[in-house]
């Protein structure tokens, strides 16, 4: 499967005062291109949340390599790496275009209600499977 595809719009209250994409949107970007991704899988946060398993960021990695401008259309694409039953890394890219503007990679970790890992089981890791784009499993 290709990576999910999620469009963004940058708005005004977006940008810094050199009128380009303040850092810290990137994050917000990134985090909703994950959800989205999730969610056209079927895989709603709150419902895993009330089935035991929380998916929480452990660790985040940006690289920018280019600024986004006022009224830019963006895409956010959006895939996994690595996808094991306690950790798995995402990747993904922010692009203007061809243009790759935002690199990110974002692994995560599965955790019960307490915060204590949780592996997640053969179904959960399922509904993940079609963002994976390299076979390696924990």
């Amino acid at each position: 499967m290709p990576a999910h595809r999620s469009e963004i719009r940058v708005r005004f209250g977006e940008l810094d005062p050199y009128n380009h994409v303040n850092h810290a949107v990137y994050v917000a970007y990134l985090e909703a291109g994950r959800t989205e991704a999730m969610q056209e899988l079927g895989i709603a946060i709150h419902e895993l949340s009330e089935k035991g398993w929380n998916i929480v960021v452990t660790d985040l990695v940006v690289k920018f390599r280019a600024p986004a401008l006022a009224g830019d259309s963006l895409v956010v694409e959006t895939e996994i790496a690595q996808l094991g039953a306690i950790t798995g890394r995402w990747v993904q890219r922010i692009r203007r275009g061809d243009q790759v503007l935002v690199e990110g990679e974002v692994r995560v970790g599965s955790v019960d209600p307490s915060g204590r890992p949780k592996r997640m089981t053969p179904e959960v890791m399922d509904l993940f499977r079609p963002l994976l784009v390299a076979q390696n499993q924990e």
